[in-house]
Order: structure tokens, then C-alpha cells, then sequence
């Protein structure tokens, strides 16, 4: 089995079934499958064949589906990026990963127009432009011919790069094996199946949309409802139009869409499954989303990029009493454990390293043997999350260990400080870094987003602090910002608030 034959076999099984809804497009799993023959017979005219990297740069469209699964049934590599990269960390992936071909959109391509590379396939959505072919007249030109995929499950099928929030961005390989493990195992936990609608707003870029929803629904023939961009009008419109079952958000989405002044007007009971992941949602954040969107029927995933994403669970009825947990057991195909800077478990109410193990893990980084080397030790990935489990068994993410402060000798976890700060009721946001001290090694500093008045920001919050935190963890330093910087996923870049702190 590999990704190409996924798609195959639902056209050949299911060829009248709604297979894509993007717009006002209507796509069976037979018209699908057709085009991607079609463009992969165009892309195999033009050079492109086996182990080749494709890197493609487009929003949730049905070009991105049709050129997925072309790369893949050529026994290519794909690679998909980040449809807000500039100009500058595109080039970077093409010359790191190097591709053979890169395929754009329109909508983004003021970003990319000045790269002219006559050893690269460039292609954008549109008209034709100056070195960059139309991708419909590409697409055009291919033959339906069934073109059969002979890759097995161990040959490399997909490159995902980190969002590079400590520096250069690393290509995370994957293999066939892998995506299938990651896709049997949310399709089984999530009971994902032919019946399912799955609405795909947060970008195919990242693994959690393309691995667990695109992937796993291609698996079992269900329905995929695209959308380019998030917002919540769209995102709520089609939940209700099209009776979606399945969603995936990063919990950003769902705080945003919580708010949005008409929600209760819309009908979301068609909604099996809410699925979160990238951080966990607290008690409070839990309990305004439920009550929001009117369902019990939250679920969160803990996992990284490098792990397909896989790791644990915390499922619905787990909500009410362990929010912010991530859960109490590993998912399907995954083991989990935690350990101290040896490698050796800690004890239960300790804090270790997280550490992942399963078939779903990476290949490993392109290129970078020596990083793969620290991060995949006997099989086992280390996550660089710390974590402890309470004495019911469940997992919590106490933070980052590359973020953990040393002040005075002693451990302070940012999390701690950035969650018990954004209980004060002026502040939105917060995020605490760790910067040098001539006596103490380093010193506590936090930026904050402001939703209200505060006069003295640094006395204010002091005080505010004070019998909440211990006095080596109250921050020392206090920078108002007017948001913090994310990427496209919703992840703090603190590496960019020590730049700023540095510039």
C-alpha cells in the first residue's frame, strides 16, 4: 500500500462519490483521481519521476489535492510549505530541499514572482507568466491514463519543514509506512469513515490537517470541504451548509469563533468530533468553547511535526476534570514515556522529557543526520517538551526545555508565569523569556498584551504576582506588546521576542 493507491482505490470504488467540495466545485473520487493522472502524466513529460522533490505552495484549493497525489503516483517527494512564507524562506526550501519542481497560486503569487530558476519547473495557478507555466494548461496537457504507483510503504513519500521557530527551518521526512500509520490511527480513535465530511480551514501544510484529515479521509473515501483562508464566518457557514462531522482547529480558531456575535444561530450538531491540537485549551477556555458551540464532544491530540503527528489523547468526557491535560494514554500505533537528561524514567510526579515512540515518527531530518541522531534514540523521539503525570495518570506539557529559564541554578518554566499572568484581568496575552544577568546566569522577562488600562505595567503585575509565584519566578523586566509574534499554526515564536530583546 502507499498514498498514491489510497485515491486510486476510491475511484475505483466510490467513482460518483462527493469527494472535494471547494467553492462552488463539486468533485467525485473518479473526476479526482482522473486529474491527478492527468497532471502527473504532464509532470512526468516535464522530468519529474522517482524521488524527485516537488515543493508545492498553495492554499486549501483543489490544485493542492490534485498535485499532492500527482507527486505521489510518480513516486516523488512531496513537499508541501507554508502559504505565508516570504519570499526569502521559500528560496531557502528550494535550494535545502533541492526541488526539481515548485508549484504556486495566484493568490500568492506576489510572494514568489521574481524567482526565476531555469533548472526548477515553476507553475502557478492562472495565466502564464514570464518563465511560470499555467497550471491549467499543464494539467491540460497530460494524459488520463492510470498511471500505478509501485512505492512501498518504507520508500520516502513526503518532506514537511519545522516552522523553524529556533532558526533555519529542518525537512521532516516521511515515509509511506508512516502517513498510513498516522492516518489508520485518527480515522480509528476519531471513527472517521466513508460517511465523514471533514472541513479543512487550517492550512495543508502543516501535519496535523494534511496527515490526520486529508490523508486519514482519502483512506477510508470520505468527503473533504475545503476552505483557502480561516475565518470564522466561513468556517461556521460551512460546518452548517455542507453538515460537516469532522474538524480540526489550532485553539486560537476556537477562542476566535467563540466570539463570533451569532454563533447560536447556527446549527454545528453535525459535528462528531472537534480535534485541537498545538497547545492544550484550560478549564476556563474549555468550558466557554463547550458552551459556545454547544457540544461535549471536544478532543485534543498531543504530538509534534516529527512524530506524524502522534502521541496521546485527551478525550471528551476527560475534559470537564483534566483540561489542559493531554490526556492519560498514547494514541493507537504510539507509546509514550518520560525521562531525565540520562534517558531513564522519572518517577510519577516528576518532571521529564517527553519521548514518543511509534511507526507514525519521521524517517528523520534531510540532510541533518547529526540532529536526527538526538532526537530518535532506540527508536524512542524526543519531543524537547518537558512533562509530568499527576497521580491519576494523566500527562500535562510543562514546557519547552530549549524555553526553561535558569536563574540562580534554580529551573523556571515560562508556562507557569505566562498562564498565571494572563489571569490578571487587564492582560490578554503573555510570554516569558529568559535574558542574561551578570549575577544570576539569567533573569526572568515577560511581554504582555494588554486589554485594558494598567498605569505602572511593571508594578501592577509585581504585585499582582506576589503570593501567586514564587519570588525567583516573578518577572523582573515587563515589555508591552501589541501581539505577539505567531506563525500561520498559532505558535509563540519566542525565538523572535529574544531578537527583539537583543535588537
Amino acid at each position: 500500500m502507499n498514498i498514491s493507491e489510497l485515491l486510486a482505490r476510491q475511484a475505483r470504488k466510490y467513482p460518483n462519490k462527493e469527494a472535494i467540495v471547494s467553492g462552488g466545485d463539486r468533485i467525485t473520487y473518479s473526476e479526482w483521481n482522473r486529474n491527478v493522472n492527468k497532471l502527473a502524466h504532464a509532470l512526468s513529460k516535464r522530468g519529474i519521476g522517482n524521488g524527485d522533490k516537488v515543493v508545492l505552495h498553495m492554499p486549501n484549493v483543489t490544485e493542492f489535492l490534485y498535485t499532492y497525489f500527482a507527486v505521489h503516483r510518480l513516486e516523488a517527494i512531496i513537499v508541501p510549505i507554508n502559504a505565508k512564507f516570504v519570499q526569502e524562506e521559500i528560496e531557502y526550501i528550494l535550494d535545502h530541499s533541492d526541488a526539481k519542481a515548485f508549484l504556486t497560486h495566484e493568490l500568492l503569487f506576489d510572494n514568489v514572482s521574481s524567482i526565476q530558476d531555469p533548472n526548477l519547473i515553476q507553475i502557478k495557478t492562472g495565466a502564464a507568466h514570464d518563465g511560470w507555466l499555467a497550471f491549467d494548461e499543464v494539467l491540460a496537457s497530460g494524459d488520463e491514463a492510470e498511471i500505478v504507483s509501485t512505492t512501498h510503504e518504507d520508500d520516502e513519500a513526503s518532506m514537511l519543514y519545522t516552522s523553524g521557530t529556533t532558526g533555519r527551518p529542518k525537512g521532516v521526512l516521511f515515509t509511506n509506512r508512516n502517513l498510513l500509520t498516522i492516518s489508520s490511527m485518527i480515522s480509528i480513535e476519531l471513527t472517521i469513515n466513508t460517511d465523514s465530511r471533514l472541513l479543512h480551514i487550517m492550512p495543508l501544510s502543516h501535519s496535523a490537517p494534511l496527515h490526520l484529515f486529508l490523508v486519514s479521509g482519502t483512506y477510508v473515501g470520505a468527503t473533504h470541504v475545503l476552505a483557502p483562508t480561516f475565518t470564522p464566518d466561513l468556517m461556521l457557514d460551512l460546518i452548517s451548509s455542507e453538515k460537516v462531522t469532522h474538524f480540526f482547529g489550532a485553539p486560537v480558531a476556537y477562542m476566535v469563533t467563540a466570539k463570533h456575535p451569532k454563533i447560536q444561530e447556527y446549527d454545528l450538531s453535525s459535528v462528531e468530533y472537534w480535534l485541537y491540537g498545538g497547545a492544550p485549551l484550560g478549564t476556563k477556555e474549555v468550558q466557554y468553547v463547550k458552551q459556545q458551540f454547544k457540544t461535549d464532544r471536544l478532543m485534543c491530540l498531543y504530538g509534534s511535526t516529527e512524530a506524524g503527528p502522534n502521541g496521546t489523547l485527551l478525550r471528551p468526557e476527560e475534559h470537564d476534570a483534566k483540561a489542559g491535560s493531554v490526556g492519560q494514554r498514547a494514541a493507537l500505533h504510539c507509546e509514550i514515556n518520560l525521562v531525565d537528561e540520562n534517558g531513564d524514567p522519572v518517577k510519577q510526579g516528576d518532571i521529564g522529557e517527553i519521548i514518543l515512540r511509534g511507526e507514525g515518527t519521521m524517517k528523520g531530518y534531510y540532510k541533518n543526520e547529526e540532529k536526527t541522531n538526538e532526537t530518535i534514540k532506540d527508536g524512542w523521539l524526543y519531543t524537547g517538551d518537558m512533562g509530568v503525570q499527576d497521580e491519576d495518570g494523566y500527562f500535562w506539557v510543562i514546557d519547552r526545555k530549549k524555553d526553561i529559564i535558569i536563574s540562580g541554578g534554580v529551573n523556571v518554566f515560562p508556562k507557569e508565569i505566562e498562564e498565571t499572568l494572563t489571569t490578571h484581568p487587564a492582560i490578554a496575552e503573555a510570554a516569558v523569556i529568559g535574558v542574561p544577568h551578570p549575577e544570576w546566569g539569567e533573569t526572568v522577562k515577560a511581554f504582555v498584551v494588554l486589554e485594558g488600562e494598567v498605569a505602572d505595567l511593571e508594578e501592577d503585575c509585581k504585585r499582582f504576582l506576589k503570593g501567586k509565584l514564587a519570588s525567583y519566578k516573578i518577572p523582573r523586566i515587563y515589555t508591552k506588546l501589541d501581539a505577539l509574534p505567531r506563525n500561520a499554526s498559532g505558535k509563540l515564536l519566542k525565538q523572535q521576542l529574544r531578537e527583539l530583546q537583543e535588537a
